[in-house]
C-alpha cells in the first residue's frame, strides 16, 4: 500500500506531500489544476522516463518520494526479487530525482539503484490504468499469472515451472558438454595418439645422454683403437718397449744394490712396475679390439638419437620428462571419456525431464482452457454494469508447439499457452486484442471489470490507479463506477482521479487539487477533505461549479450519504 507521496519542483508543483489510506481514495479538482502532474510524479517514482523540462522554473532539481507499506509476505518477496536482496523492513521508500543537466537517480531505502529497478518494483506492486504503457493487465505473463490464480491452478503452474527449470539446467549442461565435444574428441584422439607414440618409443631413464656418449665413441672408434693398440705396442710389443727398458733397469739396479740399501729399494720398485705395465698393455689391447669400427651400430645409435630428439621437439619435453608425461595420459583419457559418457547420460536425463515438462504443460493448459472462458464471462457481466452492455470479452488461448527435440526452441516461461483477451466494445466494431483497444475509457472500464473479478487472486499488486475511467461517462453510470471502485477498495488500495461527483462520493477518502496563483507564481496544492462538510462542498463544485447553491449542496449531501449507506451495507 502507498502510504505517502512527496513531490518537489515538478512543473506547477512546488512542494506537495500527500498521506494516503487504504481503500478507495479519490483525487478531484478542476481541469488543469495538476491532477495529471501528481499521477506523472507517481509514474516517475515507478521508473517511467523523465525530462528536465518537467522541473519547475527556477529550480535545479525535481524530487519524488513515496513510502510503500509491505502489508503481505508476497509483497516483501516480490520486492526482494526486484532488488535481488532480502527486504526485511515493512516500509519501502522509493526516491526519484531529475536534475537540469538531465541526470536521473533513484534510491530504495536510501540505497542507490538503477531506474530500471524502480520500474520492476512498480510492475510488481502497482497496477496503473491511465498511461497505456503501464497496464500490467495487458502483459501476457501477468494475464496468465492471474488466470492461474483465478482457476486455482497455482500448484500446476508451480509444477510446470519446476520442470521447466530442470530442463533449462540440463540443457545448459548438455550444451556446455556438446559445445566442447569436438574439441574434447580431438583432445581424446591426441591423448591416445601420444600414448601410443610414447609407448612405441620405449623410453628408458637417462637414455639420451648415454647414447650421445656411445655415438662419440663409435664416431672416433678408429682413432681410439689406434691409440690403445699403440699404447700396448709401446709398453710391451715393440722393440725397445717400456717393458724391455724396465727389465734392463731391474737387472742393473739388482747388480748395484749391494753397494747401497737404497738401490735395493729402487730395484724392488722397478720390479713392481712390470706387472702393472703388462696389465696396462693387456687392457689397451682389449680396448683396441673393442674400439673396432661398427658402422651398423653407429647407424642404430644415430637413428635412436634422432627419434629422441624428434620426440623432444614434438612435445617440448626432454625424454626423461616424457616418461613422467606418459604416466599422466591414462588419467587424462579416463577424464575425457567420463565427459563423453556424461554427455550420453545427460541426454537421457534431458529427454526424460523434457517429457515430464511437456506432460505438466499439457495438464496446466487443459486447466487454463476450462477457466479462461469463465474469467471473460465474469468480467463481461461487470462491463454491462459499467455502461458497456453490448461489449463482448473473450479469452483466446493459442498453444505453443513444443518440438520433439528437447534442445530445439525456447522453453516457454509460463507454459505452452498464449493468452489474448479480446474485446468487442460495441456491436459492429471489430473485436480487438485488449492491448489494441483505442479508447482509454473503455480500456479502463475493462480493466476495472477484470480487476474486480480477479481482486481476490492478486496478493502483490494491491495498489490500483485509475485515471481515465470516467471518460465519456454520465452521472447514472458514474454511480455504478463508484460502487465498483468502492467494492474493489475492500481488497485493494484504489487511487482514482475523477471528474464525476457520483464516483467521488463512494470514496472512503477524498482530496481536492487546486491551482493557486499570486502575482509572482502559480502552484498546485492538494488538500485532504477531512469532514463531511468539506466533501459536500467539493461535490457541489463538481456538480455545478461556481454557480452551486444550497439546493446543489443538499443534492451533494444526499449523494454522499447514499454512497455511505451502500458502502456500509
Amino acid at each position: 500500500m502507498l502510504r505517502e507521496v512527496s513531490v518537489q519542483n515538478l512543473a506547477l508543483i512546488e512542494d506537495v506531500r500527500v498521506e494516503l489510506h487504504a481503500g478507495f481514495c479519490a483525487w478531484t479538482g478542476e481541469t488543469g489544476a495538476g491532477k495529471s502532474l501528481l499521477l506523472g510524479a507517481l509514474g516517475l517514482l515507478l521508473g517511467e522516463r523523465g525530462s528536465a523540462d518537467l522541473i519547475r522554473t527556477g529550480a535545479d532539481e525535481l524530487r519524488v518520494t513515496g513510502r510503500f507499506e509491505l502489508t503481505r509476505p508476497e509483497q516483501r518477496e516480490a520486492a526482494s526479487q526486484a532488488l535481488q536482496t532480502a527486504v526485511e523492513e515493512d516500509d519501502l521508500i522509493l526516491t526519484r530525482r531529475l536534475s537540469r543537466s538531465g541526470r536521473s537517480s533513484a534510491l530504495v531505502n536510501d540505497v542507490p539503484v538503477a531506474v530500471s529497478t524502480l520500474r520492476r518494483i512498480g510492475e510488481m506492486l502497482v497496477d496503473v490504468h491511465g498511461q497505456r504503457e503501464s497496464y500490467s493487465l495487458l502483459q501476457p505473463a501477468y494475464q496468465l499469472e492471474l488466470l492461474d490464480a483465478f482457476g486455482r491452478l497455482t500448484d500446476l503452474r508451480k509444477k510446470y515451472l519446476e520442470k521447466a527449470e530442470k530442463v533449462r539446467e540440463l540443457r545448459s549442461q548438455f550444451k556446455n558438454l556438446a559445445d566442447a565435444r569436438a574439441a574434447r574428441q580431438r583432445e581424446l584422439a591426441l591423448v591416445r595418439f601420444e600414448r601410443e607414440d610414447l609407448n612405441a618409443a620405449k623410453l628408458t631413464p637417462g637414455e639420451l645422454p648415454a647414447l650421445v656418449k656411445e655415438r662419440e665413441r663409435l664416431v672416433h672408434a678408429q682413432s681410439l683403437a689406434q691409440f690403445t693398440s699403440g699404447v700396448a705396442a709401446r709398453l710391451v710389443d715393440n722393440d725397445g718397449a717400456v717393458s724391455e727398458v724396465v727389465s734392463r733397469l731391474i737387472k742393473e739396479a739388482h747388480k748395484w744394490a749391494s753397494f747401497d740399501p737404497k738401490l735395493a729399494e729402487v730395484s724392488e720398485r722397478l720390479n713392481a712396475l712390470r706387472p702393472e705395465i703388462d696389465d696396462l698393455a693387456d687392457t689397451c689391447r682389449d680396448l683396441a679390439e673393442r674400439f673396432e669400427a661398427d658402422p651398423e651400430r653407429l647407424g642404430e645409435v644415430e637413428k635412436r638419437i634422432g627419434l629422441l630428439k624428434k620426440l623432444q621437439t614434438r612435445y617440448g619435453k626432454t625424454p626423461d620428462e616424457l616418461l613422467a608425461y606418459r604416466d599422466t595420459l591414462d588419467e587424462k583419457e579416463a577424464e575425457l571419456q567420463e565427459q563423453e559418457d556424461n554427455l550420453s547420460g545427460i541426454d537421457g536425463h534431458l529427454r526424460a525431464a523434457y517429457a515430464e515438462m511437456r506432460d505438466a504443460a499439457n495438464v496446466l493448459s487443459k486447466g487454463r482452457a476450462k477457466v479462461a472462458k469463465k474469467l471473460a464471462g465474469d468480467a463481461q457481466k461487470h462491463l454491462a454494469d459499467l455502461g458497456m452492455p453490448k461489449a463482448k470479452l473473450d479469452a483466446v488461448i493459442e498453444l505453443i508447439n513444443l518440438p520433439d527435440d528437447p534442445m530445439a526452441g525456447d522453453i516457454p516461461a509460463f507454459g505452452i499457452d498464449q493468452l489474448e483477451l479480446i474485446l468487442m466494445a460495441n456491436p459492429g466494431e471489430p473485436a480487438r486484442p485488449l492491448r489494441k483497444v483505442a479508447s482509454g475509457g473503455e480500456l479502463s472500464r475493462t480493466m476495472l471489470a477484470l480487476k474486480t473479478v480477479l481482486a481476490a487472486h492478486d496478493p502483490v499488486r494491491t495498489l490500483v490507479v485509475f485515471d481515465e475511467i470516467d471518460s465519456n461517462v454520465g452521472g447514472r453510470l458514474g454511480d455504478m463506477l463508484g460502487q465498483k471502485l468502492s467494492t474493489l477498495g475492500q481488497s485493494h488500495q484504489v487511487l482514482c482521479v475523477t471528474h464525476l461527483p457520483q464516483v467521488a462520493s463512494y470514496a472512503g477518502y477524498q482530496w481536492t487539487i487546486r491551482k493557486e496563483s499570486t502575482t509572482k507564481r502559480t502552484a498546485t496544492t492538494i488538500t485532504p477533505l477531512l469532514t463531511d462538510e468539506s466533501r459536500v462542498e467539493e461535490l457541489a463544485i463538481m456538480l455545478r461549479g461556481e454557480s452551486r447553491s444550497e439546493t446543489t449542496r443538499k443534492e451533494a449531501a444526499e449523494m454522499l450519504n447514499a454512497a455511505k449507506l451502500l458502502r456500509a451495507g
